[in-house]
């Protein structure tokens, strides 16, 4: 039971990299993953300067563009949300910086809570974002 529960906790341990730390294998070693929804946002992931990777369990989870504007996500698992999420907000918080979401998964943030949210809404919101006029907002 501990070998499985260890497992377990394993499984969904998350990691907050920056895009272009070498121990990020994703767009080097390992092709970046689709996203399980299709975006009409253009967005795509890239070992790009400020950006901000969250992996869960060693595979990707969460892509922060710059700035923290734009969010995309690589999973619809809740756990694997609540977890990523946990961490990015630990992160900023760590920072004593603020991020403001505007755009996640190719939508604004705003119309997502508008039709009733999503699991990566309740994720974030979950983790301390409060929504905001422009977005959602942890500080």
């Amino acid at each position: 039971a501990d070998v499985q529960e260890s497992r377990d906790s394993a499984n969904h341990a998350a990691i907050v990299l920056s895009a272009t730390d070498p121990a990020n294998a994703f767009g080097a070693a390992l092709p970046w993953p689709a996203q399980p929804q299709e975006t009409a946002s253009g967005h795509r992931p890239g070992r790009k300067a400020g950006a901000i990777v969250i992996t869960v369990g060693g595979e990707l989870a969460l892509y922060v563009e710059r700035g923290g504007k734009t969010l995309l996500s690589f999973t619809a698992d809740a756990t694997r949300l609540a977890s990523a999420t946990g961490a990015l907000a630990h992160a900023v918080r760590q920072s004593q910086g603020r991020l403001l979401l505007e755009r996640a998964d190719g939508d604004q943030v705003l119309n997502t809570a508008a039709r009733g949210g999503s699991p990566l809404m309740y994720a974030l919101e979950t983790a301390g974002f409060i929504t905001t006029p422009r977005g959602l907002l942890l500080r």
